[in-house]
């Protein structure tokens, strides 16, 4: 068995690859769906304006709008057919994680095994149909009053431009789903979050460019953008360390008498630092980006003034945005780390199996002490994801480095590409496991 084992680990590398007829299937078709994602981010909506639509959305990038582009891979700048992404199904899957743990009919249905997952995402594709329509219906109410010094936004604005805007996103958002949901089955990797990687990755060249464009013409130091390519591959590293480090707890199972004597069954619940993802940075983003979005769209009048003050000082590198953005981070570490982790139930599945924790007793005690421990790691979590998406507001706001490339965007490219490469280790495994046992039994064939 070790030697195998020995033999497993030497044999797995990316060498394999090539040899792995179904992984290599798995690979070209991921592939092809990614680019047929980028492909459709490029064809535009129907009766809107891009000249115009251009300046439009240069005016107002400082607010969500520009956020939610970088998600959707500039399909929001450019106003495509998949200018909703994938978002609304991000948004109904969360809020149906939250719903499971506060509604007890909900609860119910996730504890039912296959069939309850199954509604459960039924549910998530008509709130992903709910909210797409929503979203659709006001981008097309407001591209209608947007205008420029090219001329308005929209070329024949009415209910007709409303309807095809509301049909044609929301048919992009659940062609997405639909091709996200194959990717996931037939592809490597979880499809959605591969989407939102590529959307985001691809806009990465073009910044690349515009950075040493600006230090080309003297706009940035040289030694700044060597200093700032070194700070981004520490921080990617720091980001790769803290996402794979976890909190091993010990757990111990009966003694089992046999005829060799007692056997003690040990294993480890691994709890993350960051249990809590990228959810926090795209809540607090989204927050602190609202009003700077609505004081575009109220322009410059005077109702809009109070508006436009919350826009001002809670623009890109104030203070009171870093303060406020750290501790609306913090905030929802915690909240959605309840959400995802329940100790009392963790507790109540280890006294069902017999597990328990070392000098602790069953039950309570052990809620308790997987809280206390969940507490404190969440907050060096919060902590960690704080500083994560500080780092580039500072950059942005005190530097003047050209492009948003948030943490929020860090954090997601590093998580799905950590998770895509285990993916692809597990095929390698399966196939090597398969050539291993394949060759034993060749050799006892021959033995006999």
């Amino acid at each position: 068995m070790a030697s195998a084992a020995e033999q497993l680990a030497k044999n797995l590398n990316w060498a394999n690859i090539s040899k792995a007829t179904e992984l290599k299937k798995r690979l070209w078709f991921t592939l092809g769906a990614l680019i047929v994602y980028r492909i459709g981010s490029y064809i535009p909506l129907p009766g809107v304006d891009p000249a115009a639509l251009a300046e439009m959305f240069q005016r107002q990038a400082g607010g969500i709008a520009g956020l939610l582009d970088v998600f959707s891979g500039g399909s929001i700048g450019r106003m495509s057919i998949l200018a909703l992404s994938i978002m609304p199904y991000i948004s109904a899957s969360i809020i149906m994680q939250i719903l499971t743990t506060v509604i007890p009919s909900f609860e119910a249905m996730k504890k039912e095994g296959e069939a309850g997952r199954k509604k459960i995402n039924q549910y998530t594709r008509y709130g992903t149909v709910f909210l797409a329509v929503i979203q659709a219906y006001s981008i097309a109410v407001g591209l209608e009053t947007q205008t420029s010094s090219l001329g308005p936004v929209v070329v024949d604005p009415g209910l007709y431009f409303r309807f095809v805007t509301v049909v044609t996103l929301t048919g992009g958002t659940l062609f997405l789903m639909w091709l996200g949901e194959q990717v996931t089955s037939r592809g490597v990797g979880n499809g959605i979050s591969l989407i939102i990687f590529a959307g985001i990755v691809a806009a990465m060249p073009g910044a690349l460019v515009q950075t040493l464009e600006l230090g080309r013409t003297g706009a940035l130091s040289a030694l700044f953008i060597i200093g700032l390519g070194v700070g981004a591959v520490a921080v990617v590293a720091f980001t790769v360390f803290v996402e794979l480090s976890q909190r091993r707890i010990l757990v111990q199972y009966p003694k089992r008498f046999t005829g060799y004597g007692s056997q003690v069954t040990t294993n480890y619940l691994p709890l993350k630092i960051n249990t809590a993802g990228v959810i926090p940075p795209i809540f607090a983003s989204s927050l602190l980006l609202f009003p700077a979005t609505l004081a575009g769209f109220q322009g410059g009048g005077q109702s809009a003034d109070w508006m436009q003050w919350i826009a001002t000082y809670l623009g890109h590198g104030q203070p009171l945005y870093l303060l406020t953005y750290i501790l609306l981070i913090v905030f929802f570490c915690f909240f959605y780390t309840t959400v995802v982790f329940q100790p009392t139930e963790t507790a109540e599945n280890l006294k069902k199996y017999g597990g328990f924790l070392p000098g602790i007793r069953p039950g309570k005690n052990t809620a308790d002490y997987l809280e206390y421990v969940l507490t404190r790691i969440t907050v060096i979590g919060s902590l960690y994801l704080a500083a994560v998406c500080i780092i580039p507001e500072l950059l942005i706001s005190r530097g003047g480095v050209p492009f948003y490339f948030g943490g929020t965007s860090l954090l997601i490219v590093v998580s799905v590409t950590l998770d895509t490469i285990n993916q692809v280790q597990s095929h390698l495994m399966a196939y090597q496991y398969g050539d291993l046992i394949g060759q034993a039994r060749l050799k006892g064939g021959k033995g006999r």
